[in-house]
């Protein structure tokens, strides 16, 4: 492998915003997107908090000229797609280019409307609510809407999925198999997860505290984002300027349990230290990192184990953005690498909201306010998910 793997552009939409400028000045004003359901009915509906984006499945069909039976997953996908293609500048259409997108939802919020009529009558219910049910579709409607009809593929390996979108979207370019890739990924709210993620009994009452003492679950959110990946030949012919590159990357399993990681935090560890090995950098040289920081008793203690025993006591400025978004399941390490590449481009990093006192375990104090004006060259993104399956990708300024 060969050559340098360049963020040309970025795109995003989430709970604090329909596009990477809302993004930031949201992180800026320290302003969460939690708050109650308003996207379907719900027995959980005042009780739940969730990250909604802050568009309806109408205005967004509107505003991207798209059917209105098309699933909720690909109407952010495309939203975010797009802009990170205009972002970038490049033509993807002289390139060999592909789009490697992540999600668990799929089109689940589409096929709940199918089942509310079905069951009361198995002979009603409009079969264009099902279309789109699939994973896979989501993606294939991404890269429809932008042109692109070669390389297409979708990953769900649950919350690492995005990153390891763009892991493979970067072993691509480097193994000179394709010349562009539009990497990321994207999540809707549904019922069926809302439900599935009560079951378990991991979701907060209240707005999320992520590396908290008090923390209490999650709150489930959604939106998409996505990078433009493009190789040093691309950048040059299309006279483009990078902010980022990818670095390096790892995934691991801990195979401890379905759901929970490991104690000792053995997948988040080794996650950690094979992509700083890939990049060559020691763990003193991150600027920041972007925890997974779910806010559960599980999760935090373990990834905190992680970077306690990777850093000790010197660990460099960290925090969880989740406490602002949601935890946006698939999507989420797409939207925490926009936000890795954002923290790049404007030396900036964000706050860990709500945060109050430490895990005593481990005694880490994340970031508690937004600052910028600080040197940002190398940022670690962790993305942990059920299954075991740990992924951490570092972002390294061009």
């Amino acid at each position: 492998m060969k050559g340098t793997v360049h963020v040309a552009g970025t795109g995003i939409i989430s709970a604090i915003g329909n596009s990477v400028s809302e993004t930031l000045a949201a992180f800026q004003a320290q302003c969460s997107g939690i708050g109650h359901i308003t996207l379907f009915d719900s027995v959980h509906k005042n009780v739940l908090p969730v990250g909604e984006v802050k568009l309806s499945n109408e205005g967004l069909c509107d505003t991207l000229w798209m059917p209105a039976h098309t699933s909720r997953t690909a109407l952010l996908g495309i939203y975010a797609a797009r802009e990170a293609v205009k972002a970038s500048k490049v033509d993807i259409k002289r390139w060999r280019t592909g789009v490697i997108s992540a999600t668990t939802v799929g089109g689940m919020d589409r096929t709940e409307n199918f089942f509310i009529d079905y069951l009361a009558d198995n002979t009603k219910g409009k079969l264009r609510n099902v279309l789109h049910h699939e994973c896979g579709m989501s993606t294939e409607l991404i890269a429809d809407d932008l042109g692109v009809n070669g390389f297409i593929s979708t990953i769900n390996t649950a919350c690492s999925s995005s990153v390891n979108a763009i892991a493979l979207g970067s072993r691509l370019i480097k193994h000179n198999q394709l010349d562009v890739v539009i990497a990321g990924g994207t999540d809707a709210l549904s019922k069926f997860t809302l439900n599935g993620f009560n079951s378990l009994m991991i979701l907060d009452q209240q707005p999320c505290r992520p590396f908290d003492a008090s923390r209490a679950g999650l709150n489930l959110g959604e939106g998409a984002a996505f990078v433009v990946l493009v190789s040093d030949r691309v950048l040059e012919a299309e006279k483009i300027k990078a902010s980022a590159y990818v670095n390096g990357y790892a995934n691991t399993n801990d195979a401890y349990h379905q759901t929970a990681s490991s104690p000792e935090g053995r997948g988040s560890f080794g996650a950690m230290q094979k992509a700083l090995a890939m990049s060559g950098l020691s763990p003193q040289d991150i600027d920041y990192i972007n925890l997974h920081g779910t806010g559960t008793l599980n999760n935090d203690l373990s990834e905190g184990t992680a970077i306690a025993r990777l850093y000790g006591d010197r660990y460099p400025r960290l925090s969880s953005t989740k406490a602002f978004t949601g935890h946006t399941l698939g999507a989420s390490g797409g939207i925490e690498a926009v936000f890795s590449v954002m923290a790049i481009r404007e030396q900036c990093v964000f706050p860990n909201l709500r945060f109050e006192t430490p895990i005593p375990e481990v005694g880490i104090v994340p970031q508690k306010s937004f600052e910028s004006g600080i040197t940002v060259n190398h940022v670690m993104s962790n993305s942990f998910g059920f299954g075991g399956n740990c992924s951490s990708i570092i972002f390294s300024k061009n």
